[in-house]
């Protein structure tokens, strides 16, 4: 291993120059500004989307006529970092967002209108003249809604409901009394980080009403963030649901546009804990509600039908170990509608009558579909993604409401995300492979392809000379099939003819993280690793997504267990190549892969010999009530699946060099989870090396923060593998 080399670039290649670890660090990576957010408008004439039209990391929103292609820029996004409110930057926090610019926008159901959000302040598109600036609606308003005809506002400030008309610009408030614990028309925490829920107020077809969502938090205690690193102080307040403790409680309301009292619904018996998973109303006016018990192993579908809004209970999905949220709900004309079931072990779509019953199943087999995608009613078809061939790919698939033969509809491999026009005719295909960053096509409802929409000619695809990862299969500790991947290190790099590796873990049950997509090849990170000598391994454990009920849900009630086992089985494996120095393994991960990280160098520290543990959970009764629960139950009810989950009873135990890396403000998975580990390895005199961002949140976000990240990682990876 040649540890001289500086680490401002990798050694080898073409391409070594501009692989700096500043360009690691620098987001977007190559091949990621394909457009985003395609929607087409209610007629199918327009599509609407968000670009980057510049070298920066500004989005913008462009309208484009489907029949002559003809686009136009209707708002300019500009970098609004500074602009953000502290809930605007929550949000993108829970939604992962790294963009800037205009990374939020709504259409209208049966008009074309859109609403944009930018620095902070809400516009009315007008194609072919200047957006207008809603003043109306103040700075800092959230998660705009238009009505079904495009015209009225619904969105929410200073913790309130609110509607604008958009002609006359008159503002009416629908609901009061909004406290520090008491929100209203907001998505609480758990919606928001856990459950995919962003909104907390839907429309009704015919815009007479709103549903929305009070949350009072006052049972879950405060958990204060100190903002330490800044000039002048400041404390957060957020109230966090750990596991086993009280959740916010929900109530599910109906409120006339116009203002007036609001009729709240019955969403479960009295003194039930329960989550409210998903809202939408039917082209009925009926208003559906999912209602997910606290342990999770029940999901019911709720309708409520104007205008006395009584409950009606259509189906109750049940499981041994949790049922699954979906966004497959979807109503028909005839009052029929469309649900997924994992039943059988693995999800499927359904036909169902209006009154619930099964009419029949339109998918069945040993694989899973991914999601429904788009419905053509007239000609009765329905188009979902899905692992049908393989979990490393994702195709678009076909499906007549009436059953029989399913059809594939993008014939190549690789990753097909689907956005489909209203009526079903053609849809938006975002496709990638390793080999090929994501490009935005414009398809038929049989897959053809009718052009281009942004063929994503990054030039520095090229100029990096990026080299997509092998895919490789391997046989699991249980003889499940393990799928992984491989990062060679380039002709003419150090460290050879058998190199150092460096395992690259998450292994939580929400991510896949080998397939075949652009996703891996963008990982600049391992990338530059490879060319610095090390080959780089990253492999999908039992507990990860896409591959049925046995395999994901082997881990119930006892995470930190299988997971690791299958880890070192990879490691192991890799171990026995002839290119590999298995005397020389690291591993880092981020979250749930620094959770574990830790795990992995605790547990099997004669196969893994430093490692890199990034925002670490290292006890599940520091983390919150949704996610945790799901797996592992509550603290109470399963103390022994949290003892043997849990890092801090191992590590005094710790052998291996450790580089710990963590914000302070990190809302989602805490300091406090550091801390906690820290006050093990001292009194241990365990030693490490920690690196901590004062103003950093879960994600790092801050160029320099990042730069400083991937340097201490390639440093310690460097001085802990160098030799045997």
């Amino acid at each position: 291993m040649i540890l001289s080399a500086t680490l401002l670039s990798a050694s080898g290649p073409a391409g070594a120059d501009e692989l700096t670890l500043a360009r690691v660090a620098r987001f977007p990576p190559p091949g990621a500004r394909v457009a985003t957010q395609f929607r087409f408008s209610h007629d199918g004439r327009f599509l609407y989307f968000l670009a980057l039209l510049g070298p920066g990391p500004e989005r913008s929103l462009l309208r484009e006529e489907v029949a002559t292609g003809k686009r136009e820029v209707i708002g300019r996004g500009a970098g609004d970092a500074a602009a953000l409110s502290p809930d605007e930057i929550l949000r993108r926090e829970r939604q992962r967002i790294q963009d800037l610019g205009i990374t939020e926008y709504v259409l209208a159901e049966k008009a074309d209108v859109a609403v944009f959000v930018s620095g902070g302040e809400l516009y009315l598109a007008h194609p072919g003249g200047t957006p207008a600036r809603l003043a109306e609606t103040g700075r800092g308003a959230l998660t705009p809604q238009l009505s079904f005809d495009g015209t009225r506002l619904a969105f929410v400030r200073d913790g309130e409901l609110r509607v604008l008309d958009l002609k006359s610009r008159a503002l009416v408030a629908l609901t009061h009394g909004a406290t520090g614990t008491l929100h209203h028309a907001v998505a609480e925490y758990i919606a928001q980080e856990e459950m995919d829920r962003p909104l907390g107020f839907w429309w009704s077809p015919d815009g007479r009403f709103l549903a929305w969502e009070e949350s009072d938090e006052a049972a879950i205690a405060e958990y204060p963030i100190v903002h330490q690193g800044r000039p002048a102080w400041d404390v957060e307040r957020p109230r966090y649901p750990f596991a086993g403790g009280p959740n916010a409680k929900v109530r599910l309301g109906v409120v006339a546009s116009t203002g007036g009292s609001t009729k709240w619904l019955s969403l479960a018996p009295p003194g039930e804990d329960f989550y409210l998973a998903r809202v939408r109303f039917g082209r009925d006016g009926a208003l559906f509600a999912q209602v997910q018990s606290r342990d999770q192993k029940r999901l019911r579908l709720l309708r409520f039908a104007p205008p006395a809004w009584a409950a009606t209970t259509l189906l109750e999905e049940r499981s041994d170990t949790w049922v699954d949220l979906h966004d497959d709900f979807r109503p028909l004309e005839n009052g029929r509608f469309l649900w997924s079931s994992e039943r059988s072990g693995w999800k499927h779509l359904e036909l169902r009558a209006a009154d619930g019953r099964l009419v029949r199943p339109l998918t069945s087999g040993a694989w899973p579909v991914d999601r429904l995608e788009g419905i053509d009613e007239q000609s009765g078809v329905v188009f979902f993604t899905g692992a049908r061939d393989s979990p490393l790919h994702k195709p678009v698939y076909r499906v007549s409401l009436e059953g029989g033969d399913i059809t594939r509809v993008t014939p190549e491999d690789g990753f097909h995300a689907a956005v489909f026009a209203r009526d079903g005719r053609r849809f938006v295909d975002v496709h990638d492979t390793r080999s090929q960053p994501p490009k935005a096509l414009l398809r038929a409802a049989d897959g053809t392809i009718e052009r281009v929409l942004d063929a994503n000619d990054d030039p520095e695809v090229q100029a990096l000379g990026l080299a997509a990862p092998e895919l490789v299969t391997l046989e699991g500790p249980d003889g499940s099939v393990l799928h992984g991947a491989i990062y060679h290190p380039p002709a003419g790099a150090p460290g050879g003819p058998r190199h150092p590796a460096i395992v690259r873990v998450y292994g939580g049950p929400t991510a896949q993280t080998v397939k075949d997509s652009w996703e891996l090849t963008q990982d600049l990170r391992a990338q530059f690793l490879a060319r610095r000598g090390y080959i780089v391994f990253r492999v999908d454990n039992r507990g990860t997504p896409r591959r049925g009920g046995p395999f994901e849900r082997s881990i119930n009630r006892r995470l930190g267990t299988l997971e690791v086992e299958d880890q070192a089985a990879g490691a192991r494996w890799l171990a026995s190549r002839p290119d590999v120095d298995g005397a020389r393994i690291g591993v880092y991960g981020w979250s749930y892969g620094g959770y574990m990280t830790l795990l992995m160098l605790l547990k099997a520290p004669d196969v893994f010999r430093a490692g890199v543990a990034g925002a670490p959970v290292t006890d599940w009764d520091g983390y919150d009530t949704h996610y945790t629960e799901q797996y592992l139950g509550t603290p109470q009810d399963n103390p022994d699946g949290y003892r043997n989950g849990s890092v801090l009873p191992l590590a005094a135990k710790l052998e291996r060099p450790l580089l710990i890396i963590h914000g302070l403000s990190d809302e989602n998975v805490h300091f406090r989870h550091t801390a906690r580990l820290l006050n093990v390895l001292n009194p241990a005199h365990r030693a490490y090396d920690l690196l901590v961002f004062p103003d950093e949140r879960h994600l790092p976000r801050g160029q320099d923060d990042r730069e400083e990240l991937e340097a201490r990682l390639v440093a310690h990876f460097d001085r802990a593998l160098a030799s045997r």
